[in-house]
């Protein structure tokens, strides 16, 4: 497996946008100059960043180095998943499929529904009186 490197790839989800750069290594990630570990405390977006690493074969192949803004943790943790996914397909193409399949590179649509003028919320009404 030829391991070629590309500057940056953009990884998006709700609010969230990442940035994710990855270079030969031991298998680090790095989000916000913080390790993974100390930045998303929840196992299970611990989980979501690894998952197409782990489909790839290649835990400890990359370092991931990423910058992200915007949203919160399971939006941020989304995006940096479809940032690395992205850059491992740069890496070996014969994968897309395999990503394809599993859903990784699929950019996820679904974001906040906006708020309508003369009610509480998107949905929400404001609750009626009789009297």
């Amino acid at each position: 497996m030829e391991q070629k490197i590309r500057t940056i790839f953009v990884g998006r989800r709700k609010e969230a946008v990442a940035r994710v750069r990855l270079v030969p290594g031991k298998g680090a990630i790095t989000i916000n100059r913080r390790p993974v570990e100390k930045y998303f405390i929840r196992e299970t977006d611990r989980i979501i960043i690894n998952q197409p690493m782990t489909v790839a074969n290649c835990l400890t192949k990359f370092d991931v180095f990423a910058q992200v803004v915007g949203g919160g943790l399971a939006g941020q943790a989304g995006a940096v998943r479809l940032g690395i996914s992205k850059a491992l397909l740069e890496n070996d193409p014969g994968l897309k499929e395999l990503m394809r399949k599993s859903g990784y590179l699929t950019r996820d649509p679904r974001a906040k529904e906006r708020k309508k003028y003369g009610q509480k919320g998107a949905r929400k009404r404001f609750q009626w009186t009789k009297r």
